[in-house]
């Protein structure tokens, strides 16, 4: 009998290595022009006093975490600090609220709190069953907010709770965590080709209508 604790073999390895590949593939295919919109829309709203809020649990949380940390401090090139929140890096808000109204509102709850109209809030997660993400879901589009899920593969509750989502065609749970850092990353990409873009771009003309988050922020 196998040693369960012996390390992979190479074939394993090998096959983790095809399934991310072909994963990865597939994703590109059906969804590459969607991570540019995202990336686009962002460059949009960040600039203007808009926010991002993302969550996950487990390995998505800290797959959330790191596009937040991309935003706020830098993915490649320098550019200014954009407002991106983690809300289950909220220890104190998620141990009270977990404690007082249950797991299911550890960030439902946030998002009531943080998320304002014109918003966005990304959820990550590889089943797209988690209950405390889908309330959030449900909570962020009833307050306005645009809701992007990143999750394994179709059809899955979380997606249809979302505005749009790009989901990872693989059984793995490591591919669909791997593939979703992938995904994070062209995101970071896309936002900053649209930043650059946008400041070579004339400015708005005086009296034109500001976007929503800019005119909310200003209010």
């Amino acid at each position: 009998m196998p040693d369960p604790l012996a390390p992979p073999t190479l074939e394993a390895a090998h096959a983790h290595c095809r399934a991310l590949q072909d994963a990865l593939g597939t994703f590109r295919r059906r969804n590459m022009d969607r991570i540019a919109e995202w990336g686009g829309h962002l460059a949009a709203v960040l600039p203007v006093g808009g926010r991002l809020l993302a969550a996950g649990n487990g390995g998505s949380a800290a797959q959330a975490q790191h596009l937040t940390a991309e935003l706020v401090g830098r993915y490649q090139r320098e550019r200014p600090a954009f407002s991106a929140i983690s809300l289950h890096a909220e220890t104190s808000s998620v141990t009270a609220i977990g404690n007082d109204y249950g797991f299911d509102q550890v960030y439902a709850r946030q998002v009531a709190a943080h998320g304002r109209p014109g918003d966005v809030l990304v959820l990550l997660s590889t089943s797209g069953h988690s209950a405390n993400l889908i309330a959030a879901a449900v909570t962020a589009r009833q307050a306005g907010l645009r809701v992007w899920a990143l999750t394994g593969p179709r059809p899955n509750p979380l997606a249809e709770a979302a505005d749009e989502a790009c989901c990872v065609d693989a059984d793995s749970t490591a591919t669909v965590q791997e593939t979703h850092l992938v995904a994070v990353h062209l995101v970071c990409e896309f936002f900053d080709a649209a930043l650059a873009a946008a400041a070579v771009r004339p400015t708005r003309a005086a009296g034109a209508a500001a976007p929503l988050a800019a005119r909310r922020r200003m209010s």
